[in-house]
């Protein structure tokens, strides 16, 4: 820090400052800096990045809400995401509070020191950090504002000095007409934010008129054709000096995929093995340049001036490496920066998958066909929403645009474009990434979140699948050769709805003593545990159910069995239908109801199901269940906390079985014959394809299957999820139905129920595995 702070800017001096748009990787550093040189910060964000808001918090920079300006605000300093209409500059603009763009508060921070800007269309930071890197290597002491994160927060993105200081100057809203540098060093040129600059000549007069004002040196890149032609149209007074191939100062790159680059400085090998990530030629420049400068500025350069080098945050980064898959995350937002990424991966890479998100609508809008050129180097693409950086949407400059781009050009890459939630990235890329892929994160946007996110989901993947190891070769063991043990068993066929994923671990237990086991193992190793039975009243999703997933499937719970104080016993595992049937063969009057309910008596038990006015725990006198800790207990009927489809007792247990007590000794065929009746009447009632019984629950006055069909949603249908014609209660599989195409049809339903009549339908079936107001 300097000894000597002077909180004087634009005329007057200041105190307070407060920055909007504080998240971003411009605007961050420059807080700090500002903190450094003595001003009062505060700051604020719409939307957060995790890293720059811990960085500012560590500088004690006041953190506010949104629009949450302090009253002692002097100026306010916005980034060029934050349009004019924001609330917060109406605020300002109410107060009569000055407000100043990012580039114009760096401008006027630096004018009382000398100035080394580094410009250009790609690699700006990069370089800057480089020269960063360099400089305090050999001693130099400068200061510094960089546009971006060092990756091990070893080194801050900023710091001030009192001579020297090292900025990196954007060009892309004009503030880079407000500066008057010491020396400028033009890594390249291209066009780019044609949001400000309508056409390429207005961009190249910018970059043209900055060299005029340099006073000492300008370093330009003799691989950029642009910059060579403006150098020699309008040749500045100071020095040029080049850097590149041929140039003063230069690189050899032949060993580039082993990111070894070979520097001639002065005309002699000065460093012989700088190690920096490169992407393809652009870093070899990169750091040819920032030697070049070091070089110039007096900074003794020997050959291990970059060997500390670690990179920026989220250029070419390495997120996640394992045997199997190797993840980048990296800025690229430009064309050329994403053909020269992907074309250094490329060669390193066996399968490339990319993951992009266009950043801002004008820009995607003016170089889609650039996009699609570079981005189908990849062999796999899912492409996201653009981010819009503030900017309202342009013709042809949609996600779907860029779609059209890369269909139009014969891309080889198989496209999906993923619009809406990071949720649905995830789940793609689960189901696409093979053995030994490369998968990179592409775009300026806030594309680190999911790419983090994805990160995560891996380690927490992996380190679930470690423990359901431990577990299984802690229970497999202790069961019997005619007990069912299986990973990732498919759960949609042992469904009435027959749609959904496989269970994470499956398990039949032939005795109470395994079904303990299982129990109490899982409670130890924080394994979740799922009750299935029939599978009639519940929906799996496509992606399965990470638990351990319990059916008392075998002919062990099966039982019906009379006892001699008149109640009978059956198993958890006995079907309804079949105790119908040994009912009415006994004479026991009572369960015709049950008949055509397509569970178990567990299942029954849990959900009280119940059927043509009849509920199961009108004929219930005790049940037997287990906890999931493993203990076994009874409970009398008028102990139990029941209601309409649900026991409370048997949310966190596992119904053994039940004495049940039949209302009376009947006639078996008179029993047989109330039965027929009710199937009668389900069968003119109710569908009978593939479904999972009721989905909705009724809402009170009135019926759901109404309700729905009043709204005409009866044969509304998603892939092969459709509402029954004949109760539209019932979503049935026409065949191939997804538990994702009947989550749709269930959401659709919803939403038109609730526009069309006011009625917030609640669903009655289970989601398996997970809850409904995560879904809907």
């Amino acid at each position: 820090m300097s000894d000597v702070i002077s909180p004087r800017l634009f005329g007057r001096t200041l105190r307070h400052v407060h920055l909007l748009g504080a998240g971003g990787m411009g605007m961050a550093p420059l807080g700090l800096y500002l903190v450094q040189r003595g001003f009062r910060v505060s700051a604020e964000d719409d939307s957060w990045n995790p890293a720059t808001r811990e960085l500012l918090g560590r500088a004690n920079v006041e953190l506010t809400a949104a629009n949450g300006m302090p009253a002692k605000t002097e100026l306010v300093v916005f980034s060029p995401a934050v349009g004019s209409a924001h609330p917060a500059r109406a605020v300002a603009t109410a107060k009569k509070i000055e407000q100043v763009r990012r580039g114009e508060m760096l401008a006027e921070t630096t004018r009382d020191r000398k100035l080394v800007a580094v410009v250009g269309s790609h690699g700006k930071t990069t370089t800057t950090a480089m020269l960063i890197t360099a400089l305090r290597q050999a001693g130099f002491d400068c200061g510094w504002v960089l546009g971006g994160l060092f990756p091990d927060n070893t080194l801050p993105p900023a710091c001030d000095a009192a001579e020297w200081v090292v900025a990196e100057v954007d060009e892309s809203d004009g503030t880079i007409g407000l500066f008057a540098p010491e020396i400028t060093l033009a890594v390249n040129i291209d066009w780019d934010h044609s949001d400000h600059y309508a056409r390429p000549s207005d961009s190249e007069a910018e970059f043209a008129a900055l060299f005029a004002r340099t006073k000492q040196a300008v370093f330009m890149s003799d691989a950029c054709v642009l910059s060579r032609t403006l150098i020699a149209e309008s040749p500045p007074k100071a020095p040029v000096i080049t850097f590149g191939v041929t140039g003063d100062f230069q690189c050899d790159h032949s060993h580039e995929s082993a990111a070894e680059i070979e520097l001639k400085l002065g005309g002699r090998f000065a460093i012989s093995t700088a190690r920096v990530r490169a992407r393809g030629e652009f870093n070899a420049h990169n750091a040819v340049a920032a030697l070049a400068v070091a070089q110039h500025l007096g900074a003794a350069i020997n050959p291990d001036s970059l060997a500390g080098f670690v990179g920026v945050r989220r250029r070419q980064t390495v997120i996640h490496s394992s045997p199997g898959l190797t993840i980048y995350e990296d800025y690229a937002h430009h064309p050329a920066e994403i053909r020269a990424l992907l074309a250094a991966l490329r060669r390193e890479a066996g399968r490339l998958v990319v993951v992009f998100q266009p950043h801002r609508f004008t820009r995607t809008a003016q170089f889609k066909a650039e996009f699609a050129a570079g981005l189908a180097i990849a062999d796999q693409i899912f492409l996201l929403d653009v981010y819009a950086a503030g900017e309202l949407p342009v013709a042809g400059g949609r996600t779907s645009d860029l779609v059209a781009a890369l269909a139009k050009i014969g891309s080889g890459a198989k496209t999906s474009y993923l619009p809406g939630a990071a949720k649905k990235l995830g789940e793609a890329l689960q189901a696409d990434l093979q053995d030994g892929d490369t998968l990179a994160f592409v775009g300026a946007g806030d594309i680190e979140v999911a790419a983090h996110a994805f990160v995560a989901t891996l380690s927490a993947t992996k380190k679930a699948g470690a423990e359901w190891t431990s577990f299984i070769a802690a229970v497999r063991p202790r069961l019997t050769a005619t007990a069912k043990f299986a990973e990732n068993e498919l759960l949609g066929p042992k469904t009435t709805m027959r749609v959904g994923g496989p269970a994470r671990v499956y398990a039949e237990p032939t005795t109470e003593a395994e079904l303990q086991v299982l129990l109490k193992t899982a409670q130890d190793y924080g394994r979740r545990v799922f009750m299935l039975g029939r599978g009639s009243n519940l929906l799996v999703p496509d992606e399965g159910v990470d638990g351990l997933v319990i059916s008392l499937a075998h002919p062990n719970w099966q039982t019906f069995e009379p006892q001699a104080d008149g109640r009978v016993w059956v198993g958890a595992g006995l079907r309804l239908k079949n105790l119908c049937g040994l009912a009415t063969k006994a004479g026991l009057q009572g369960f015709e109801f049950m008949e055509g309910i397509p569970a178990s008596v567990g299942g029954a038990l849990r959900m009280n199901a119940g059927a043509m006015n009849g509920w199961t725990f009108d004929v219930v006198d005790e049940v037997h269940l287990m906890t999931l800790a493993g203990e076994k207990q009874i409970f009398k009927k008028a102990e139990m906390h029941v209601d309409y489809r649900h026991c409370a007792e048997l949310e966190t247990a596992v119904a053994l079985g039940a004495c049940l007590r039949p209302l009376a000794q009947g006639d078996a065929q008179v029993i047989k014959q109330q039965i027929e009746t009710y199937q009668k009447k389900r069968q003119e009632s109710q569908p009978r394809e593939p479904s999972a019984g009721c989905i909705f629950k009724n809402p009170p006055g009135t019926s759901a299957g109404k309700v729905i069909d009043e709204c005409g949603l009866k044969g509304t249908r998603v892939g092969d999820a459709e509402v029954s014609s004949v109760h539209a209660n019932f979503i049935v599989n026409r065949g191939q139905a997804t538990g994702a195409d009947v989550l749709t049809l269930v959401r659709k339903i919803r939403v038109e129920v609730k526009s069309r009549c006011g009625i917030n339908l609640e669903p009655e079936v289970m989601l398996f595995g997970q809850n409904w107001k995560d879904v809907l």
